[in-house]
């Protein structure tokens, strides 16, 4: 979700309600029709989201955080007990009370979008949401590990703040 103008945030770390909710309907109907559901590390930090399904009928997803620098010292509403699967991915072994600790290499402090998919494919895990962070969703866009794209746009135009995307620069436009 962003506003108009691509933001995901206002400067001072402000998201709320930005896609309002319809919007928010609309991510609840993803969540429930996925395996699992995954953030970033930074979106734990900056939103500590729930990633479970609430606002319509349906089962929540196994909720999966991509920590590969090890940022996360535990804590946050993502590891409630209530049923649903918790992973941590991570570039090391790092025990964090309620979630299983899945090890992938990393390259430049990086986990490989590809390598994620397949071992969460190797779980039973297929059907995944990337939900965020920009920089998660990025990565895996510039990867070619994202089927289809849902982007909800909020009525706001944010002027400056934290971009939804950051991918890698185009050399030249495709005909």
């Amino acid at each position: 979700g962003q506003s108009l103008d691509g933001r995901i945030a206002t400067v001072a770390g402000e998201s709320l309600y930005i896609n309002g909710e319809e919007g928010l309907d609309h991510l609840h109907r993803l969540r429930a029709c996925v395996d699992a559901v995954l953030v970033g590390a930074g979106t734990v930090e900056a939103d500590n989201p729930q990633l479970t399904v609430r606002r319509v009928p349906g089962r929540s997803p196994a909720r999966v955080v991509i920590d590969p620098r090890g940022r996360l010292n535990g804590g946050g509403r993502w590891l409630a007990d209530d049923g649903a699967a918790r992973i941590l991915i991570s570039a090391a072994p790092r025990p964090l009370a309620g979630a299983e600790n899945l090890v992938l290499p990393a390259r430049d402090g990086r986990i490989a979008p590809s390598d994620i998919v397949i071992a969460l494919a190797e779980r039973g895990y297929r059907r995944l949401l990337v939900e965020g962070g920009a920089r998660t969703i990025s990565a895996f866009i510039d990867a070619g590990a994202i089927d289809r794209l849902h982007l909800i746009v909020g009525c706001m135009i944010i002027g400056s703040g934290k971009a939804g995307l950051d991918l890698h620069p185009l050399e030249r436009l495709l005909h």
